[in-house]
C-alpha cells in the first residue's frame, strides 16, 4: 500500500468555465499512468491513462493532429 498522493491540476488556459479535466502528471513516472478526471466532480470516476498515450495525446493537441468532430 503507498501513502503517496495526487496532485491534480487544471490547464492554465482554463477560464474556469466548468468543462475542464485535471490530471495528476506526479504518477507518470513513478506508476507510468496519468489520472485524468472531470473537475466539476473530484470525488468522481477517474480515467486512468498510460503515460506514452497521454503523451501522444498532448503532442497531438500541440499540432493539432488531433482534427476535430
Amino acid at each position: 500500500m503507498t501513502t503517496e498522493s495526487s496532485r491534480w491540476f487544471k490547464s492554465s488556459y482554463s477560464s474556469n468555465g466548468g468543462d475542464c479535466v485535471e490530471v495528476a502528471a506526479d504518477f507518470a513516472i513513478t506508476r507510468g499512468i496519468v489520472p485524468v478526471r472531470d473537475s466539476k466532480y473530484v470525488s468522481g470516476p477517474v480515467l486512468n491513462v498510460s503515460a506514452d498515450a497521454f503523451s501522444s495525446f498532448v503532442a497531438g493537441v500541440r499540432t493539432g493532429g488531433l482534427g476535430t468532430a
